[in-house]
């Protein structure tokens, strides 16, 4: 069973994105940027001793969505200890590959997927050897 264990909020503008977050609810952030070859910035969302997880301001790869789409969220991660394991289920029941597998370099294998209902989420299979 696999859990949501990070999000990723993706943004024209993540500086702008990152100061808003930090302005209306306190987050930390840290420059992951050299990990994934793009601005992408950790957020710490609050206290490890108190529910909830933390994830991630990124660049947005495309157009923002439109205004009044039904639902313009953030992309929930789950964790997975075998990607190409999870990847073949997913596939299995129905959904489908939105972005493919890629490393982020000494720290993981990343990749996103959209639901039969049209969801992106991504999986993360740690993994210090990823290159």
């Amino acid at each position: 069973m696999s859990r949501p264990i990070h999000f990723e909020i993706h943004a024209s503008d993540p500086a702008r994105a990152c100061a808003f977050y930090a302005a209306v609810f306190g987050w930390t952030y840290q420059d992951w940027s050299d990990f994934t070859g793009s601005p992408y910035f950790g957020v710490t969302s609050g206290p490890e001793d108190e529910p909830g997880i933390n994830g991630a301001i990124t660049q947005r790869r495309g157009d923002a969505p439109a205004t009044g789409s039904p639902v313009t969220g953030a992309v929930l991660t789950m964790g997975c200890a075998d990607f190409d394991a999870t990847a073949r289920a997913i596939l299995e029941a129905g959904g489908t590959v939105a972005m493919d597998k890629h490393a982020l370099p000494g720290m993981a294998w990343q990749g996103y997927f959209l639901d039969t209902e049209g969801n992106v989420f991504g999986i993360h299979q740690p993994d210090p050897d990823a290159r």
